[in-house]
């Protein structure tokens, strides 16, 4: 499903929590879409599951989502657990309303995230835990196979072994069934491997979208002996650093040129790649103390 937004603009009375953005997502990729928090990616997703108005235009595969009830079908956004789901209903109400609400629910592949997340069909929502409410959200997100599926901070809930097999179930089911998956998350290290192109949007705005290996190669780590890190990195934007005796290591932002890979090797230094998560801090770093 191709994702066209031109102009969206989301404000709750005098607070602007989207601010004018623009960008296209091509379809059949996991996008992650990063921010702080308060930048605006729950009212981001909200519109572009049809959920508001919006001030601009948002269009899948060329169609307006808002009061298009056909295109909305074609989309699930689940935010944070399950949060659509009454307390009262028992799991397996809740998938059967899945399987109600979309074309697209796989209730075989339903049943067996339940039970690979240890949920039981029987238990009231109102029963589970929070890890298991979370756990419900993302059966929800997976089993729609909905052509645009977007997950937001719906895995958080999870402990680290839940997380990592939903990282490892979302993948294999893409690979299976491709389609256009958005994530929002603050576990940026945690997914960043699943990540084939990024969103990062900041007090509102659209910081840049670019592909996940193109925006890794802006970034990387140099080590070696202090004094050659220094003369190395002197001029250039560091990141952060870090010293243990002798060697020194230092995260630097940009492209490196041909001249100054040269002399990186003349200098014995290791280069190699940095976090996304350490760039993603970077180029939302406030200025001036302001964002």
């Amino acid at each position: 499903m191709r994702v066209e937004v031109a102009g969206l603009t989301v404000r709750y009375g005098d607070v602007t929590a989207v601010d004018d953005v623009s960008f296209s997502l091509s379809g059949n990729k996991i996008y992650g879409l990063l921010g702080r928090n308060g930048s605006g990616k729950t009212s981001m997703m909200s519109a572009l599951a049809g959920y508001r108005r919006p001030i601009g235009s948002v269009r899948l595969d060329g169609v307006p989502v808002f009061e298009n009830a056909a295109a909305m079908r074609q989309v699930c956004l689940v935010r944070h657990a399950a949060d659509a789901a009454d307390k009262g209903d028992k799991v397996s109400q809740v998938l059967e309303y899945g399987a109600a609400w979309r074309d697209t629910w796989d209730n075989a592949y339903a049943l067996e995230l339940v039970d690979l997340f240890k949920i039981s069909p029987k238990a009231k929502v109102g029963e589970l835990s929070l890890g298991q409410r979370s756990a419900l959200g993302v059966v929800i997100g997976l089993a729609s196979r909905s052509p645009l599926t977007m997950l937001d901070e719906s895995h958080l809930g999870m402990d680290t072994p839940t997380r990592y097999a939903f990282y490892d179930t979302l993948l294999s089911d893409f690979m299976a069934h491709p389609r256009t998956i958005m994530i929002s998350t603050h576990l940026i290290e945690e997914l960043s491997s699943l990540l084939e192109e990024v969103v990062i949007i900041d007090a509102g705005r659209l910081v840049l979208q670019e592909e996940a290996d193109v925006l890794r190669s802006r970034g990387t780590e140099v080590t070696g002996n202090t004094a050659d890190v220094d003369e190395f990195t002197a001029g250039l934007t560091v990141l952060s650093e870090k010293s243990l005796g002798r060697t020194k290591s230092a995260m630097v932002y940009g492209a490196l040129e041909d001249a100054q890979l040269v002399r990186a090797r003349q200098l014995g230094l290791e280069l190699g790649p940095i976090a996304l998560q350490d760039l993603f801090v970077h180029l939302t770093e406030p200025v001036g103390g302001k964002r």
